[in-house]
């Protein structure tokens, strides 16, 4: 007789926490514990993104706070075992991705292990484990930057991954921290489908995937959660809303660049429907992106479809994860900067699929959600997976 452990995965791009320190962070403790005091899970899985946000020369020693006061809360007291690892080590240029994982076990899992990537074998964890530095010589985390020469025509940036491998009640599976490329310009955005920023992150997720069930160990169900970055198809999307509308695209004088792009209505005084730059994506009926969760809009989330052999997702029933608000008035409003999409994702090998206990329908107690919904988080919501775990035994 099998029997199940509930778990719980967090994705969160915390950069503008750190950029706009105080009431955010409090907001943003108070909803994560919440949700872990909701769906008692028995083990939970941190992955952070951005750690120290876009000015982390000055804010890591915040960042290093906001781990201390997850981990030292009353609220995670049950949690007898942490294991936390924080790559917040800037000068090493080479090799630092702004990446942060934690891992909580409750006091009431026995058979818990951990891999160390270099004996390659598995250890019991025990007690409080904080790693906060480069993690070079860390040997129960396997952590890389995308290297430079990826991507010769752009700015070599943090992105990377970070994976540990767990064995829980005699269930082996590995969790996968991942931060992929942004879309640098709406514009440039716009020029294909799919962009040439999708094909970047095509490029580096195959590259995380082909790492993470390589030969080098034996391969397991993975869970890869992080800011993927997904956008929507730009082209493809912009053509639809602007359907109805006069387009005119205004170039820079001195050379043939565009400068922006203007879609107004042919009728209602030409209200300016749809007004794109570099930095702009300023919609006129934005609400399109909140109501039904943004549903109509999933057609054009297509950048998961190229791994479907490989990864699986639960469904989607959120509305974009990315860009919001960071005026702490509007939780629930978008930024007018980037289109909104599902940045921040869980998804799971199809035999990490396998291993999710489904209930009869009216009971399934597996949840896709975003924490924080009307509240406000910073520009991303972090999205969360609640769910049963198969495990073999005791």
């Amino acid at each position: 007789m099998g029997t199940y452990i509930d778990v719980l995965l967090v994705t969160a791009n915390v950069g503008s926490l750190f950029d706009n320190v105080g009431e955010i962070e409090t907001d943003w403790l108070r909803e994560f514990f919440t949700t872990v005091h909701t769906y008692k899970p028995r083990f939970v899985a941190l992955h952070f993104q951005e750690v120290g946000g876009k000015d982390y020369m000055v804010n890591m020693g915040h960042a290093e706070n906001f781990f201390r006061n997850i981990e030292s809360s009353e609220e995670m007291r049950e949690f007898d075992r942490v294991c936390i690892y924080v790559d917040n080590h800037f000068k090493a240029v080479d090799s630092f991705t702004a990446l942060g994982s934690m891992y909580f076990i409750h006091k009431s899992l026995k058979n818990i292990y951990q891999y160390d990537f270099n004996i390659k074998d598995f250890k019991a964890v025990s007690g409080h484990n904080r790693y906060v530095g480069s993690l070079d010589g860390v040997t129960t985390v396997e952590k890389e930057k995308f290297p430079k020469n990826f991507w010769p025509d752009f700015k070599w940036s943090r992105k990377g991954y970070m994976r540990t491998r767990w064995i829980i009640h005699n269930q082996g599976l590995d969790l996968v921290n991942v931060h992929l490329f942004h879309d640098a310009s709406n514009l440039i955005a716009c020029n294909s489908s799919p962009s040439v920023y999708s094909a970047n992150r095509k490029k580096a997720l195959r590259y995380v995937i082909n790492r993470v069930s390589d030969s080098s160990y034996t391969p397991l169900p993975f869970f890869l959660f992080g800011d993927f970055n997904f956008r929507l198809d730009t082209l493809s999307l912009v053509q639809n809303l602007s359907r109805s509308a006069d387009v005119q695209t205004v170039k820079k004088d001195s050379s043939n660049e565009v400068e922006k792009i203007i879609c107004e209505e042919k009728d209602n005084d030409h209200k300016v429907l749809l007004h794109i730059e570099t930095k702009l994506f300023a919609y006129l009926h934005q609400a399109v992106f909140r109501e039904d969760n943004g549903r109509a809009l999933l057609k054009y989330d297509k950048e998961i479809t190229a791994f479907q052999d490989v990864i699986t997702e639960e469904d989607i029933l959120f509305p974009p994860s990315y860009p919001y608000s960071e005026d702490y008035s509007k939780p629930t409003q978008y930024m007018n900067t980037r289109c909104p999409s599902w940045c921040d994702r869980i998804l799971m090998s199809h035999s990490a699929r396998d291993i999710i206990h489904r209930g009869e329908e009216e009971e399934s107690k597996v949840v896709y959600n975003t924490l924080g919904p009307s509240v406000c988080m910073g520009d991303h919501k972090p999205v969360f997976l609640f769910f049963p775990l198969k495990t073999n035994g005791h």
